[in-house]
């Protein structure tokens, strides 16, 4: 026992010194030798063809000799503009007496580029290059100088695919994170809208930013979203799917405890109510949490409509999701266990549709799921101008082929497409994934008892839901715990007029939106 201890300390301390020895070579500074900056940079970015190394001298008193690097294709027209033509032409042009050092009147006088900093740790100034930036050395100067001039080609905003929207803005988020701040910072045009920047990965070093609004944001949600992300130890972050499953409460809960959305108009609306949004360096998709499950059966476009449709459209919603979880295992419970519920008409059409069929009815279901899951995946990898030809010929002909085989009855036929069109109308694709993987074991278990075991398992699904938080609200608020003036938002839609109230649980800091008493009215007839 004891000299286990003592392995544990001396591991312990061995473990301290290496990183405190990694902590202290990570702080190497530059030279004031220009030669041996640049041998330094060049062992860093050996066999890095795309890192351009430039030396030239610019014409003091004296002719000091610098050194430019930077990274072909990630950095702008600013390289040659802004700060060789501005060192070489320009430097004598402003006046320095001789008590003005280089680096500062470079810095202050030369360079025409308004982001510069300087900076002494190497590793920072290898960052930089990596980024996009420019770093300027000069001959017996302490300091580099990192000239901003990140000019890489991007996609242009565009409107969003995965979310399409009847009524409402068409530009959508791209992989380039300063183009997704500026569409959120055009719409929320207030001091009270902070932006927070975090760097995630040893290798890829991706830029996080943490959108929220200062006085309606939980501080403790905004501090635990920060802690969650810097907690986050890993070599890349490529998308913000990587993100999200560092982040989440659950990570074995089929549901979504984040929402995702590629729309800056969803983004502010959130951030209105009190959210905070998580954008991601090369990626289009927004994290926003904390999230409710009521929120994957909105859309943005049911603020910008009237009332009563976007009330009509979301009770239609809560039908198609029944309808897509539960259709399959009730057409299986009542066929299999159930027969007496069915009128007789019915039921005696359904007997002779599978009188050939020698399957029992979860076995057709299964073939049939997995026939249209099939079809639906071949039709989302194949370029677009094939791919839905090949969903809606595969589809047909799969279904077409199998009743005329006397594999499956029509009537299953009609159940599995119903339920693949109904999951195909709720309007969050990232919450319709745990609809369709839920679908299966409530079908096993209406094929073992029946409606006793559908009903089993949803009640399962609610104790599950019922314990879900995000971030610490509660997954089904404001359902449990009710929250009755929220309820003007679920499942309903109130006009904009009387929704005078963030929602309760997530932006009671600041809980009024707007002022009372702005409902319209005709005006008063003339006397």
């Amino acid at each position: 026992m004891v000299l286990k201890k003592i392995k544990e300390k001396l591991k312990g301390i061995l473990n301290r010194d290496k990183t405190e020895a990694k902590r202290e070579e990570g702080k190497k500074f530059l030279l004031q030798s220009l030669a041996e900056n640049e041998k330094y940079f060049r062992d860093i970015f050996s066999k890095c063809s795309d890192v351009v190394f430039r030396t030239f001298e610019i014409p003091t008193p004296k002719s000091t000799r610098v050194l430019i690097i930077y990274l072909d294709g990630m950095s702008s027209y600013l390289v040659g503009e802004g700060v060789v033509r501005s060192l070489m032409a320009r430097y004598l042009d402003e006046k320095n007496d001789g008590e003005e050092p280089p680096m500062e009147h470079v810095q202050k006088h030369v360079i025409s580029i308004p982001e510069i900093k300087p900076e002494k740790e190497l590793i920072k100034l290898v960052d930089s290059v990596l980024s996009g930036d420019v770093v300027l050395i000069i001959d017996g100067e302490p300091e580099g100088l990192i000239i901003s001039s990140r000019g890489w080609q991007s996609r242009s905003v565009s409107e969003p695919q995965a979310e399409p929207l009847v009524r409402g803005p068409r530009d959508g988020f791209t992989e380039n994170i300063r183009t997704n701040t500026a569409l959120v910072r055009r719409r929320i045009k207030s001091s009270r809208l902070k932006l927070e920047s975090l760097e995630l990965g040893a290798l890829t070093k991706t830029s996080i930013a943490i959108f929220y609004i200062e006085g309606i944001a939980d501080e403790k949600v905004v501090e635990e979203v920060k802690r969650r992300i810097l907690r986050i130890k890993t070599d890349s972050i490529l998308e913000s799917g990587y993100l999200e499953q560092f982040i989440e409460d659950d990570p074995w809960s089929a549901f979504p405890q984040v929402d995702v959305t590629e729309r800056p108009d969803k983004v502010c609306g959130n951030l209105l109510e009190g959210r905070v949004a998580i954008l991601v360096d090369n990626t289009p998709f927004a994290l926003l949490v904390p999230v409710l499950f009521m929120q994957f059966l909105q859309t943005p476009e049911d603020y910008y409509m009237r009332p009563h449709q976007a009330t009509f459209l979301r009770l239609l919603r809560l039908v198609t999701l029944n309808i897509a979880l539960l259709f399959p295992s009730f057409y299986i419970a009542i066929t299999t266990f159930h027969q007496e519920m069915l009128p007789t008409p019915l039921l005696i059409s359904i007997a002779q549709a599978r009188a050939g069929v020698p399957f029992p009815a979860l076995v057709e279901a299964l073939l049939m799921e997995f026939a249209f899951e099939i079809v639906r995946e071949a039709g989302i990898r194949l370029p677009r101008p094939m791919g839905s030809a090949v969903s809606i010929v595969g589809g047909l002909v799969v279904g077409q082929a199998a009743v005329s085989a006397g594999l499956v009855s029509p009537a299953m036929l009609i159940v599995v497409g119903l339920t693949a069109m109904a999951t195909f109308s709720l309007p969050t694709a990232h919450a319709t994934e745990a609809i369709r993987l839920l679908r299966f074991p409530i079908m096993l278990s209406a094929a073992s008892l029946g409606l006793f075991g559908v009903m089993a398992v949803l009640l399962l699904l609610l104790i599950h839901l019922c314990s879900l938080r995000s971030f610490g609200v509660p997954y089904l608020s404001p359902i449990t715990p009710l929250t009755v003036s929220d309820l003007k938002d679920v499942p309903i839609r109130a006009p904009w007029w009387a929704m005078l109230k963030r929602p309760r649980l997530i932006g009671y800091k600041e809980p009024q939106r707007q002022d009372f008493g702005q409902m319209p009215r005709p005006p008063k007839e003339r006397e």
